[in-house]
């Protein structure tokens, strides 16, 4: 179910994306193909053939506003660029985007061929003097702004989950190699004989030498230690010979309820994988989540095994156990 919920929410972000990227595109949002006027003052002119002209553009805050559609510009906006050719006949223009750039600037630079930078085709330039003029241009095409953002966020995720997979890697073994230590040492049956009493009063249904018995304790001790990966194959195999006690197989007993339960709350000691994911991702402190892991997941556990008992009192929440009705041979 989880999988399906991670699907459709993917299909709706990459057609929310879609249907804002043609919403832009009808409305022409970033303004393709439109020339912007501005005034400009030289600051430094080109000192060779082929090099730029640094030049401050300045746009009349109303008049930015009314070209984009918005209300974003409260004053005068002004731009450093490189103005590339004569003053009289130049051909290209390069906005430097940074902090005090527009909002609107900002993200389309972000989307354009040149991060950081936005390149407009100057359609006419003029000097009012020797000191600046008016330069008419149209800044390059912006399109699928958000196909580009979702593309990229899927990128950066991935990326993010294969460095805190690797950084996993070492407190896993780690840990793992604790848990051998300790099955090897006798701590583990140790620990079982003391779970033993606690496991009759939870699992009643389930006989004290059955192996079912035995498989739970080791997944839930593993999970006590945070090893929640360790803990999986003892998990499936205490769900299969739990399952060798039902009456009726497809159907949840309520010793398998009361399990995944157990599993579902997640009682822990000690957090070692969220230590470790929180160490992959930086943390000054990882280990400072020991306490409220041990209060948090100790309340949810208590809460779930006793939703169970409770639920599985009621009739409503209780399946029939049918045994299948036996078939006569037809002798011919």
């Amino acid at each position: 179910m989880l999988n399906y919920i991670w699907i459709g929410l993917i299909i709706i972000g990459i057609l929310t994306a879609a249907g804002i990227d043609a919403r832009n595109e009808i409305t022409n949002s970033y303004r393709n193909g439109v020339p912007l006027e501005a005034s400009f003052e030289m600051e430094r002119p080109s000192a060779s053939v082929g090099s730029g002209s640094d030049i401050i553009l300045t746009i009349p805050a109303a008049a930015f506003n009314s070209f984009y559609g918005v209300q974003a510009a409260t004053q005068d906006i002004r731009q450093r660029a490189m103005l590339y050719g004569e003053p009289g006949s130049a051909s290209t223009l390069v906005l430097a985007v940074d902090g005090g750039s527009p909002a609107i600037w900002k993200e389309m630079a972000r989307n354009s061929s040149t991060r950081d930078r936005l390149t407009g085709t100057v359609e006419s330039s003029g000097m009012n003097g020797q000191e600046g003029g008016v330069v008419r241009f149209t800044l390059e095409p912006i399109r699928f702004v958000k196909m580009k953002a979702v593309t990229q966020a899927a990128l950066d995720y991935a990326a993010t989950a294969v460095n805190i997979s690797l950084g996993l890697i070492g407190i896993m073994a780690l840990w793992l190699g604790v848990m051998k230590v300790a099955e090897a040492a006798g701590l583990l049956a140790l620990l079982s004989r003391a779970l033993a009493p606690i496991m009759r009063r939870l699992f009643p249904d389930v006989p004290a030498d059955h192996p079912a018995v035995g498989a739970m304790i080791m997944n839930i001790a593993a999970n006590m230690l945070g090893l929640s990966n360790a803990a999986t194959p003892m998990g499936l195999k205490a769900m299969e010979e739990l399952n060798k006690l039902n009456p009726k197989v497809g159907t949840a007993t309520n010793a398998m309820v009361t399990f995944l339960a157990i599993n579902t709350g997640g009682l822990v000691l000690i957090p070692a994988t969220a230590i470790a994911v929180r160490a992959a991702a930086g943390s000054a402190n990882p280990g400072i989540i020991i306490g409220t892991s041990i209060v948090g997941a100790g309340c949810a556990t208590v809460a779930g095994v006793i939703a169970a008992r409770l639920l599985q009192r009621l009739p409503h929440y209780r399946k029939m156990i049918e045994q299948p009705a036996p078939t006569e041979a037809s002798n011919g």
